[in-house]
């Protein structure tokens, strides 16, 4: 039986660990014994460690029995973590997020014999899949992506809840949002160019531009235009506006912001919430559209942007063990997408919890 290493034990690494105990022999580990303790809780069969990732040599020690890792870490140490796990020689699966180039390690993985599924979440991630299987299908002239996840009660001022660490949500509010736009990369303020659009099951949402590409602006170049939007209640950009403008997200104090908000932001295990993904393609003669939306599993509690998120990775862990993608070098999703093997595994593993994701397409 494969033994697999969760590095990271918040909400989105406690879904993924849950998961992979399924089939697996899994480890979750983390420096926060709370989480740990959740975990061991929720199922006494999954392993736990008490590791601070950021120790490079306790990470190197501690992975060393594992056959695979997935990195689960903060975006703000994700990319020296995933460098530590490559240089280990475990196949990994990271969805840290992080601000780094990830594909500055392909060489890396190459040398160490590793396959690294990067961005491995719902966007980036699973429209980074969608979009690779496209482009293997169709010529596109252009990819748009409205994604959030959101509270279904909307309790002022911000009406928001934060389903992962409120310091990366942050960054979605201040990184400069690079996108294609016939076929130049701009780079727009985040949080600009709010449209309205009216989503099914939801109703209106307020989408912005966020830096969302990533490896698509490498990879994808050859499609003219390329772009991603946050979805938020309509009024929450305003607010996240007013609060940069005044210098609560500079460097200085972004991380008390982070901690003050986090208490107004937390989610609770008895908040309801729903994650919403549209993306739109354009070719030459047809629209095709996906369409995802999916809200809080009652049953177990775990949220919505957990089980996208935490799914999608486990989907990509699933790849790797059952020999299906075994590249050597760093892969963002969409590079996995190409597969059309790969592409209907990931889907079929996500619709068999329960996430479905609906394509349409039509004819001008």
């Amino acid at each position: 039986m494969q033994k697999i290493a969760v590095l990271g034990a918040g909400m989105v690494g406690a879904a993924i660990a849950l998961d992979l105990a399924k089939q697996f022999e899994v480890s979750s580990l983390d420096r926060s014994m709370d989480q740990l303790k959740a975990i061991k809780h929720e199922n006494g069969a999954i392993q736990t460690q008490q590791l601070d990732a950021s120790d490079t040599t306790k990470l190197k020690n501690a992975l060393l029995p594992f056959d695979l890792v997935v990195c689960a870490v903060p975006g703000f140490m994700g990319y020296q973590t995933l460098k530590t796990i490559i240089e280990c020689g475990k196949n990994v699966v990271d969805i840290s997020f992080f601000p780094e180039d990830a594909l500055a390690l392909n060489d890396l993985a190459k040398k160490n014999r590793v396959t690294a599924i990067v961005d491995c979440g719902v966007a980036p991630g699973l429209s980074n899949l969608i979009l690779g299987y496209e482009n293997e299908q169709n010529i596109l002239t252009s990819f748009e992506c409205y994604v959030g996840g959101l509270p279904v009660e909307r309790n002022p001022p911000y009406e928001y809840k934060a389903p992962f660490s409120p310091i990366d949500v942050i960054e979605e509010y201040t990184r400069p949002a690079r996108i294609f736009e016939n076929g130049k990369v701009l780079t727009k303020p985040a949080l600009s160019e709010i449209e309205l659009l009216a989503l099914p099951e939801i109703g209106e949402l307020e989408a912005f531009n966020s830096d969302g590409l990533r490896s698509l602006l490498v990879t994808m170049k050859h499609i003219p235009n390329l772009k991603e939007k946050t979805l938020r209640y309509p009024g929450h950009a305003a607010k996240m506006q007013d609060l940069s403008d005044a210098g609560f997200f500079n460097s200085k104090h972004v991380g008390h912001t982070a901690k003050v908000l986090f208490e107004d932001w937390k989610l609770l295990p008895t908040d309801d919430e729903f994650t919403v993904m549209q993306i739109r393609l354009i070719t030459a003669n047809k629209e095709i559209n996906y369409y995802l939306f999916d809200r809080r599993d009652k049953t177990t509690g775990i949220s919505s942007m957990s089980r996208t998120t935490g799914y999608t990775a486990t989907g990509a862990i699933n790849l790797l063990v059952n020999g299906l993608f075994d590249n050597k070098g760093v892969f963002p999703p969409e590079l996995i997408g190409a597969d059309p093997n790969c592409f209907h595994a990931m889907l079929a593993h996500l619709k068999a919890r329960k996430i479905d994701i609906q394509r349409s397409e039509q004819l001008f």
